[in-house]
């Protein structure tokens, strides 16, 4: 009996481990995603794109499947040559992750495991046992408009590895650097450029980014402890749940693929809350004080349902608190935190942390057509649903569709619309905003906005990209989160009087921008680059009464707080460039 007893567990085990590596491919390699969701569209795989980054090791398996599906065997669906070209070019770039050396025509060295290719350069080693790659890392982007020119460099070099059938580790580190006009990256500008944390130097444009990971997984879940930007809410424009523009984040993360209908996404991470703690410093040449940052962790959840076949209904839930020490009930990646957060609270009358709940809708059940929808809801009462209700829910909502290769082949149209109300995403606690280093987690916008998104994409060869598109943002009046009393203006109100304005209410910023880009891939995650983009985002003044709690600012204020000076007024910018492996 002790036998088959044995027997049985070892056959468990052995059916658990599997074989399966969880390198993160970063947010930043687009074009694979893209690829990956023109197949989904197209019917050739089904994919939750709501939750990304990908693995590397799910991005091989599904070009795979579509190789041995729709070229290895006769099959009525076709690729279009283009597609089929594309899918042979990412394969040969994932061959590691199935178990392969990639090919190519111009190498340097190739003996015995080692393969070093210099198109694209990058050293790849496989045994029996442990399988890697390193890539160099270099780029410059140049861009000129009339307000001036940017010189944007980096340089540096990232490490993926893969150890037997299940652990995976992997890192990189970027050095980049300003000179000219600029930052255009910063915490306030209404723009989707990532964000970093700039060092103090004289020009405050030099940063550097430090991404990585190491991580266990089998054919079953994911679990690691990693560095990085993650996006959750589908969305071709910028998420409003998750967009991954804030500096990458230490995170515990973890996956859960129990069933094909079935899929939980969930992290614990640390973030910088830039807020000083003047209990905690320390004490130099017993003079001198330095204080240390407050604490500020955040948890989330994200649970995906396959009802039909390409139908995903996701819902979570977030709470970002800034508690001594981590709070292990948050280590719970099934909780629902708010339930969480008043057990530990509301005992005492104390001040809660601050909960958030989303959903997200993405069904790709039209031939060629990705439909889309989220929502993120920082606070909800059902009475303020109601029509005649004077005060709003803080939501923010995205509706959207993709279209690939109908009615023409190689072209895919996007349209895109994001609208976020009055106080979403904001605290009146700075140590508990939904954000890190200060940017915002949520939609580049903001709350009290309004982005229209449409583009029309045309891929004629593997790797030439053309997109053309047109974007419409606005932002209403700003307003500070206060509970309740007398605000800077000598006003009395509290946080029902402010989300009682009407939403956008006075417009005192907009951007209108048409473009051009076009991106050639010369090979994996290495591109040169046009663009070409003519922008006329403007300030402009409130014509209503002051409200309680608005931040009140001139044209010019409001231009100033939400846009880096480079862009400003109306402008054609040209941008050219190149890079290996960002």
């Amino acid at each position: 009996m002790k036998k088959y007893l044995l027997s049985f567990f070892i056959c468990i085990f052995i059916s658990l481990m599997g074989t399966a590596q969880d390198i993160s491919n970063h947010i930043s390699y687009t074009r694979i995603y893209d690829f990956l969701d023109e197949l989904a569209n197209d019917g050739f795989i089904e994919l939750n794109s709501a939750v990304k980054p990908y693995s590397q090791l799910l991005i091989a398996n599904k070009l795979d499947e579509v190789r041995q599906n729709y070229v290895d065997q006769t099959s009525d669906k076709k690729l279009t040559r283009r597609q089929l070209k594309e899918l042979r070019y990412f394969l040969n770039e994932f061959a590691l992750e199935l178990d392969q050396m990639p090919e190519s025509k111009i190498y340097l060295l190739k003996y015995k495991h080692t393969f070093t290719t210099l198109i694209p350069p990058v050293i790849n080693y496989k045994d029996d046992y442990f399988r890697a790659r390193i890539i160099p890392i270099l780029g410059m982007h140049l861009q000129y408009n009339d307000n001036g020119n940017i010189t944007k460099r980096w340089y540096g070099a990232e490490f993926q590895g893969m150890l037997g059938k299940n652990i995976s580790i992997y890192g990189s580190l970027r050095d980049i650097s300003h000179t000219g006009a600029g930052p255009l990256s910063g915490p306030t500008y209404l723009n989707d450029e990532p964000g970093y944390e700039y060092t103090l130097s004289a020009n405050f444009k030099d940063f550097s980014d430090s991404r990585g990971g190491i991580k266990y997984a089998n054919r079953y879940f994911s679990i690691g402890l990693m560095k990085d930007n993650i996006v959750w809410g589908d969305n071709y424009h910028g998420s409003n749940i998750l967009s991954g523009r804030a500096p990458s984040i230490p995170m515990i993360y973890l996956q859960v693929k129990p069933a094909p209908w079935f899929e939980l996404n969930y992290f614990h991470g640390w973030l910088v809350s830039n807020v000083l703690d003047s209990t905690y410093h320390y004490l130099e040449n017993e003079t001198t004080i330095h204080f240390r940052p407050a604490n500020k962790y955040m948890a989330a959840n994200l649970f995906t349902f396959t009802p039909i076949k390409n139908l995903k209904l996701s819902i979570g839930n977030a709470i970002v608190y800034a508690e001594r020490t981590v709070q292990p009930a948050y280590f719970i990646p099934i909780a629902f935190y708010k339930s969480i957060d008043h057990m530990l609270t509301k005992g005492l009358g104390v001040e809660n942390q601050n909960s958030q709940l989303f959903f997200n809708i993405s069904s790709r059940n039209i031939p060629h057509t990705h439909l889309f929808a989220s929502a993120f809801v920082d606070e909800m009462q059902l009475r303020r649903f109601r029509p005649n209700s004077p005060d709003k829910n803080p939501i923010s909502y995205k509706v959207g569709a993709h279209i690939t290769n109908f009615p023409l082949k190689n072209v895919s149209l996007v349209a895109e619309y994001t609208r976020s109300n009055i106080i979403n995403y904001k605290h009146s606690i700075p140590n508990i905003t939904y954000a890190s280093n200060s940017y915002n987690l949520g939609h580049f916008l903001g709350d009290n906005s309004e982005d229209i998104y449409a583009a029309i994409n045309y891929k004629p060869i593997r790797g030439l990209d053309f997109k053309l598109f047109y974007n419409k943002a606005q932002h209403g009046n700003e307003y500070e989160y206060r509970r309740r009393g007398e605000d800077p203006n000598g006003l009395y109100g509290n946080i029902v009087t402010i989300i009682s304005n009407p939403s956008l209410g006075d417009i005192i910023w907009s951007n209108q921008t048409f473009g051009l880009h076009i991106t050639y891939e010369v090979f994996r995650n290495s591109y040169a680059i046009i663009k070409v983009e003519n922008s006329d985002i403007r300030g402009h003044d409130a014509s209503s009464e002051v409200a309680y709690g608005e931040i009140r600012m001139t044209a010019q204020e409001a231009l100033d707080r939400f846009t880096p000076a480079f862009l400003h007024g109306n402008n054609t910018t040209l941008t050219m460039g190149f890079s290996f492996g960002f």
